[in-house]
């Protein structure tokens, strides 16, 4: 009778740290003992880790709702005093985070919840001005609302459908509910991340896809992604697409992770595409363009194609005049997409590092403006 007690507590631990989902056998009230040096934790968006006193009279268990971003070590310990490092890597989504560590002794249990804060954004509040003779014609400034609104279409592919890409697009969240696209504090969110599967999911969606615009200064404001294997773009692509490259595609942004912070743009038609090495493209040095927010933008007339970052003009494709739209596809309407590729032909050029997921690419407004 003196052992049972001590008996049945060590088999509730063994049960809490190696088998899980046992029932524990019920325990009188206050049979047992733990006491905890933090009732709570709370810290701001950069990694951290804590120590945590552990004081029982009986052996316990100690579990993470958020495996993932917040863990623990040891999972367990024996009575007497012991040490728990919580550990929470950096929060890149944009929002807080909140779980709760479990303590389980005997039948018993005790909380301790989590919250990691978030980065606060360099979200543009300011008016919008339109480029000198043009009129703003659409907008969306993410500033409401958790989902993108009907304005926009998600691309749904699996993994090598372009350039042998190796992450999944779903619409909006992945099948274990994770999202791949949200709008909060003011910005579109696209996350890349590698699910409990092995497998990677991310984002790709499409403005206006059905109607598009025929000419007009695009630009969005965009914040990029820190990894060797990212590949963000801000592009266009033909309304009425029947081949490529011979519709065109107009490439306002992209950027690799192995050559962070060197965005560059590029046109590609029948005569100048990139598989046979005649794409008309420039690249260049956009400083903390990995982690701060940048405009990126093209002008698109019937003359000719002209790109900018941050206002500053760094790039030029000109129509020329023959008619011929092997040279000059781009006299029809385009619409634009934004999307956050991993590895493939271009960014997985070097490799991948999947510690560095998950990487999200976020965008603080799209703008289109036409002269009238």
């Amino acid at each position: 009778m003196i052992r049972f007690p001590l008996i049945s507590c060590l088999f509730a631990a063994l049960t809490v740290v190696c088998c899980g989902g046992t029932k524990d056998q019920p325990e009188p009230s206050g049979k047992y003992n733990l006491s905890l040096s933090e009732e709570s934790l709370s810290t701001d968006y950069g990694a951290h880790s804590w120590n945590i006193t552990v004081t029982s009279d009986c052996d316990w268990g100690v579990s993470s709702g958020a495996r993932d971003w917040c863990t623990v070590s040891p999972s367990g310990g024996i009575s007497g005093k012991s040490v728990v490092t919580v550990t929470l890597t950096e929060n890149k989504t944009g929002v807080a985070r909140e779980t709760v560590l479990t303590f389980r002794y005997g039948s018993l249990s005790k909380t301790v919840p989590v919250r990691q804060g978030f980065q606060p954004e360099d979200i543009d509040d300011g008016e919008i001005i339109a480029p000198e003779g043009y009129t703003l014609v659409w907008h969306d400034e993410f500033d409401s609302g958790s989902d993108l609104s009907s304005d926009w279409t998600h691309e749904v592919k699996n993994s090598g459908w372009v350039n042998n890409e190796l992450q999944n697009y779903v619409d909006r969240v992945t099948p274990f509910g994770d999202r791949v696209t949200s709008v909060s504090g003011g910005a579109l969110r696209i996350n890349c991340l590698k699910a409990s599967n092995g497998k990677v999911y991310s984002g790709r969606v499409y403005a206006k896809r059905n109607t598009g615009w025929l000419y007009g200064y695009f630009e969005a404001r965009i914040k990029l992604p820190r990894g060797r294997g990212t590949w963000p773009a801000f592009w266009m692509m033909p309304v009425q697409f029947t081949s490529w490259p011979a519709d065109g595609e107009i490439d306002i942004m992209e950027e690799v992770g192995y050559h962070p912070d060197y965005t560059s743009s590029s046109i590609h038609c029948q005569a100048y595409y990139h598989t046979i090495g005649t794409q008309k493209t420039h690249e260049q040095y956009t400083a903390g363009a990995e982690g701060k927010y940048h405009v990126y933008a093209c002008e698109w007339t019937p003359d000719a194609l002209h790109f900018f970052v941050d206002g500053k003009h760094h790039f030029t494709f000109e129509n020329d005049g023959t008619g011929n739209k092997d040279t000059w596809p781009f006299s029809a309407p385009f619409y634009p997409i934004l999307n956050l590729a991993w590895g493939g032909d271009w960014g997985g050029a070097q490799g991948v590092d999947e510690s560095a997921l998950p990487v999200t690419m976020s965008v603080d407004y799209i703008r289109v403006f036409q002269k009238q």
